[in-house]
């Protein structure tokens, strides 16, 4: 038979147990916010210092500009592919 201090002792630690769960989850939480500053901080180092530092050694940026718009033009051609596959897909499953 359990005495009242046994049945309290039992509580205690699974209120331990709780606190210990919580406190791992948060260490978690903080960790993964730790990560996403750090990556957020590379962002801004690409997106703002290189140009800067392009800038004081005298490399043009128009160079920078030709490639970023390359890429947004494969981006656009990517998604009227994208788009085309769908239709497509969806064509052949209404015809079967």
């Amino acid at each position: 038979m359990e005495t009242p201090a046994r049945r309290g002792g039992k509580r205690e630690r699974a209120v331990r147990g709780q606190e210990r769960k919580r406190y791992q989850e948060m260490k978690d939480v903080k960790d993964m916010m730790r990560i996403v500053g750090i990556i957020l901080l590379g962002m801004f180092v690409l997106a703002v210092g290189i140009p800067l530092v392009f800038a004081a050694a005298g490399i043009s940026l128009f160079i920078l500009g030709g490639v970023i718009h390359l890429a947004i033009g494969l981006i656009k051609i990517a998604v009227v592919v994208a788009l085309a596959y769908l239709v497509l897909v969806g064509v052949r499953a209404v015809l079967r």
